[in-house]
């Protein structure tokens, strides 16, 4: 493809050599042959992941693989050792954990996708072009460089192209730039090092031709065009593991090593010093010492964790789609507790993404109206007090009138939103009404005026609007004091200020005039534009901006009480992007996409804890502002709806996506959709992750809490008596009852109530922190002392009785520890119903099996004594008590302590 990095700079005749074509278009052998060369006008299709492939990442941590090892060593035993069918069910059951975890994980993420539809085009189906001098409608793929292409309003453009003619062009390029307001183009050459914002003589694949019409020739198609540039980057940008992901890893990293270390300990203990197993031979001890390390190995490996973690996450995924949140990844709900910046479009996201009149100047006065975006209610007041708009009326009827741009009932925009604007403070007023229209002059970027002639009664009325600054050199007189009246110097001073401090504030101005000619006057003056738009009356200025969504302020308060910063990156003016930023609340300094690439990595690392606004930014850009904030440590979000979004969507820790406006390109790069556009849905979002975080560390603290005290009682059961005071059954059938079924209605508790005041660093930190595992200690210690004192008690009736009896202590104890990790995170004790039905399921399961004859012969104990009951519940009412006790005193040692979690 020739070179086209600066096509803006170079004249028509340049363009023609360049791409060997004229203003008749190529011939179709020519096309025919540069589509061979550059291939058909479309995106290379991104690749799919299969379901296979989708289904294999579930099996991507250290913990599951542990589970699968551990289920093949049993099986190993069962085949080469002893035949006890119960190493097969301890075996299946692991197994079967492995398969429902793998499953539900599966499952989530392809319903997900399947929510996402597949990426569609950007481009338009049919392109009308010029070939050999012909007009003809193509396939857009078959479009090439050298192409020239006829647009008209309402078309979705096709390829990059330089324009040649514009006929009142603008264009929306907000799906590109980021940039709320549609652009006029022209067709002159620029120089310089331009941004895309800033190439007014160039349109870009997949914006849409606001109003007007234009003739331009294809210079970019597919993959070179700047959203193939954009796919591209997208798909450079790699995955990368969540928070939740890199602990959960870290944690079974740690008890990998040290059940391998535990075991290593255990069998050699049983193997040279067990009494019970010396008079085996060599070949016999090695398998029953092997039996005792897997046995230890169970207790000690969470087998309900993986599951727990992924129905926790599960359930907070349909919970967020009800509240219009759509996560497309399991962990990306738990990351979203840990954010801690916030980086969001400013167009469709913060604000509406339409245009609202907020002032006006007439007649010496500004005048407040208030209302959003396109709804037609509004009031007019002056320092808070009421105005009458039939005062307004003949400037609010300029605006109707000198306007081509329609609204529906639905409030759906036809045209530009900048006159639909007009149309709606008009509205307000109650002036709906149009007269017939005899002529238009059409807005021209070179005039920046338009013009319109109505007839009322034998009046001909001229309507023109345009950039203040221009329309006052086409006025004589100006309305003053209810009537016209000639315009003198200090008039003209008045305009030019009050036009400089609405643009300080960020408005869009659009100032009207108007004249009345007779029809004698109006037959001279219809055959020269010019004539018709001289000696003019200034009626005034209607200044506006695409206002900030009302609920987006105090969401933005919100957010900083929580210790998040809102990052506000858009394609619209320095000015603009503050003045919105004040609107709501954001604070901070400013830079420009301009700036910011003149920046050096290490310059720009230096600053960006200080800046909250970017503004007139590029994609690059934007990927570069997600990495230096992650550098620095932070968990990014990004909110965005545009293409020009999608690469820093998918290179931060988690992107969000505009459902309602978004492109397929954002949806598709992003790990969350918002389905309904609202800003305060990524509140609750984040809410919500918080909540599952704290869910996840209850039930991490639980299941490790628990399986600490299995492998003391184990281990020093073992140490003691040289023999197992639990089986491997008997763990294996702990770890699926109270660390599965309570573990599982854990996820279900409710976020703690002002969960949102903590500090993003609570859940940045560490599931497990120093004072968790000092607890765990002591918790493990008081269980292993309470179940095998209860053993020691039965142990004079047999070995099966006093298994028996610690079976069912050990189960109690550890719902009683679940209950007091729940004591910690103000959490009453009757909130979380399915809990309190899981304890009863839980116990009831217990009670079956120990006065089930053909369940106690498998689980090998005896019926339970009325009397050890007493002794359970007796134990477990101290065990309450002097854990809560030692927790008082670890919580006065200063080490122990974590950080202050609330922000005052």
């Amino acid at each position: 493809m020739p070179d086209t990095a600066q096509i803006y700079s170079l004249t028509k005749e340049k363009v023609f050599d360049l791409f060997q074509t004229s203003d008749k278009g190529l011939s179709e052998s020519q096309a025919s042959s540069a589509l061979g060369k550059f291939g058909p006008n479309k995106l290379t299709a991104k690749k799919r992941i299969s379901a296979l492939s989708m289904y294999l990442g579930q099996f991507k941590n250290t913990l599951t693989l542990i589970l699968i090892g551990s289920a093949f060593l049993i099986l190993f035993i069962y085949f080469f050792g002893e035949h006890d069918s119960s190493d097969l069910v301890e075996a299946g059951l692991i197994l079967g954990i492995v398969l429902m975890i793998s499953i539900l994980g599966f499952v989530q993420e392809f319903k997900a996708e399947k929510a996402i539809e597949s990426l569609k085009k950007l481009l338009a189906f049919k392109a009308k072009v010029r070939r050999g001098g012909i007009e003809k409608e193509i396939d857009v793929a078959d479009l090439v460089p050298g192409d020239i292409v006829i647009l008209e309003e309402g078309v979705k453009t096709p390829a990059d192209i330089r324009l040649l003619e514009v006929f009142s062009l603008s264009v929306n390029e907000a799906s590109l730039t980021g940039e709320s307001v549609p652009v006029s183009k022209i067709t002159g050459v620029l120089t310089g090092n331009l941004q895309i914002n800033d190439q007014k003589n160039m349109i870009f694949a997949g914006t849409a031709i606001s109003s007007g019409r234009a003739v331009g020739v294809v210079v970019k198609t597919g993959d070179g065009t700047e959203i193939g540039k954009i796919a591209r980057d997208v798909s450079l940008v790699e995955d990368e593991e969540t928070p939740i992901q890199k602990r959960l890893d870290e944690i079974g990293k740690v008890i990998g090593y040290v059940i391998l270390g535990i075991c290593v300990i255990v069998f050699i203990f049983i193997y040279f010093f067990a009494r019970d197993f010396q008079g085996l031979t060599p070949l016999n001890k090695i398998i029953h010492s092997f039996i005792a390390a897997v046995a230890l190995a169970v207790a000690a490996i969470p087998e309900g964790l993986p599951a727990v973690v992924t129905i926790s996450l599960a359930l907070g995924t349909q919970r967020m789609l009800r509240k219009n949140a759509l996560v497309r990844k399991l962990n990306s709900v738990e990351t979203l507790g840990s954010t801690d910046i916030i980086c969001s479009d400013k167009t469709g996201t913060l604000t509406k993404g339409e245009m609202t009149i907020r002032k006006i100047y007439f007649d010496g006065e500004i005048i407040d109206i208030s209302g959003i975006g396109y709804e037609r209610v509004g009031k007019f007041t002056k320092d808070g007090k009421k105005v009458d708009s039939a005062k307004l009326s003949l400037l609010l009827k300029a605006g109707l009138l000198c306007n081509n741009a329609s609204i529906s009932n639905k409030d759906q925009v036809l045209g530009d939103p900048t006159e639909a604007s007009l149309l709606v403070s008009a509205a307000k007023a109650g002036i709906t009404q149009k007269p017939e229209r005899l002529m238009e002059v059409p807005f021209s970027s070179e005039r920046k005026m338009m013009s319109v002639v109505v007839k009322e009664g034998d009046k001909y009325l001229v309507f023109t609007k345009g950039a203040p600054e221009i329309l006052l050199t086409k006025c004589e007189k100006i309305f003053k004091k209810g009537k016209e009246a000639n315009m003198t110097k200090s008039d003209q001073e008045e305009v030019v200020k009050t036009n400089l401090d609405f643009s300080n504030l960020a408005l869009r101005n659009l100032g009207l005039a108007y004249k009345i000619l007779t029809k004698k006057e109006y037959d001279v003056q219809v055959q020269d534009a010019k004539k018709l738009e001289q000696g003019l009356t200034f009626l005034g200025i209607q200044a506006m901006i695409d206002p900030p969504r009302i609920e987006v302020k105090p969401l933005i308060q919100s957010c900083l009480q929580s210790g998040i910063r809102v990052i506000m990156i858009t394609g619209d003016h320095g000015a603009t992007a503050q003045a919105v930023a004040r609107e709501i609340g954001i604070v901070g300094e400013v830079l420009t996409g301009e700036d910011l690439e003149k920046m050096t990595d290490e310059k720009f690392s230096e600053i960006v804890e200080k800046v909250s606004i970017y503004a007139r930014v590029n994609p690059g850009v934007k990927m570069r502002i997600v990495n230096a904030l992650k550098k620095k440590g932070h968990i990014v979000a990004m909110t965005g709806d545009g293409v020009n979004d999608a690469p820093a969507l998918k290179a931060s820790d988690i992107g969000i996506a505009m459902g309602i406006t978004g492109t397929d390109v954002a949806k598709e790069s992003s790990d969350m959709v918002l389905l309904d556009d609202k800003f305060s849905t990524i509140i609750s979002s984040i809410e919500e992750g918080r909540g599952i975080f704290h869910n996840i560390r209850k039930f991490v603290d639980y299941l490790l809490s628990c399986n600490i005290g299995e492998v003391l009682v184990v281990f020093t059961g073992v140490m003691l008596f040289q023999k197992l005071p639990l089986t491997a059954i008997q763990l294996l059938w702990i770890n699926v009852v109270t660390d599965g079924i309570p573990a599982v209605a854990l996820g279900l508790d409710p976020a703690e109530k002002g969960i949102m005041r903590y500090s993003p660093k609570v859940f940045q930190s560490q599931i497990i922190s120093k004072k968790l595992w000092a607890e765990m200690i002591v918790f493990g210690i008081l269980l292993t002392i309470g179940v095998l004192g209860i053993y020691v008690i039965d142990l004079p009736r047999g070995l099966a009785d006093a298994q028996g009896a610690a079976f069912n202590a050990i189960v109690v104890f550890e719902l009683v520890g679940l209950y007091l990790i729940r004591s910690d995170y103000k959490t009453s004790f009757f909130s979380n119903k399915w809990l309190l039905f899981s304890i009863v399921v839980t116990l009831s399961l217990q009670l079956l099996i120990a006065y089930t004859p053909f369940l106690a012969k498998l689980f090998e104990i005896k019926g339970t004594d009325w009397l050890d009951w007493v002794y359970i519940f007796a134990v477990s009412g101290l065990l309450w008590i002097v854990f809560k006790f030692i927790q008082s005193l670890l919580n006065k040692i200063p080490a122990l302590r974590e950080n202050t979690l609330a922000i005052e």
